[in-house]
């Protein structure tokens, strides 16, 4: 039974960092690819992220590139997202993601993920 549980979030403040975590289970967690989208309130989904099974290759929404950075351990079966210098438009869910396929390049289809987190919550407020 596959299973993804995100942890982490919480309430920051503008120009706060938080780190996401997503403890994997149920599959081989090493040759899989990962991501994080995000769902703000009353939007729809929004692809942030995504690694490939190595974890050498990653891929960042424009939004949030250079101010978050996805890592995987794969030892750990367990996935992150540092999230730096936050602000409001960030608040949002983010959901942990799986792609059984590996691959190097920006997925935003979500039916090409086989998997989804339940997701956690953040929010950027003063």
């Amino acid at each position: 039974q596959v299973q993804l549980v995100e942890s982490g979030g919480g309430l920051v403040q503008p120009g706060g960092s938080l780190r996401l975590s997503c403890a994997a289970s149920g599959f081989t967690f090493s040759s899989t690819a990962m991501g994080w989208v995000r769902q703000g309130p009353g939007k729809g989904l929004e692809w942030v992220s995504n690694i490939n099974a190595r974890g050498d290759r990653t891929n960042y929404a424009d939004s949030v590139k250079g101010r978050f950075t996805i890592s995987r351990d794969n030892a750990k079966n367990t996935l992150y997202l540092q999230m730096n210098s936050l602000n409001a438009e960030d608040t949002a869910a983010y959901y942990c993601v799986s792609r059984k396929k590996d691959t190097t390049e920006v997925i935003t289809t979500w039916s090409e993920y086989d998997d989804w987190g339940q997701g956690t919550q953040v929010t950027v407020s003063s």
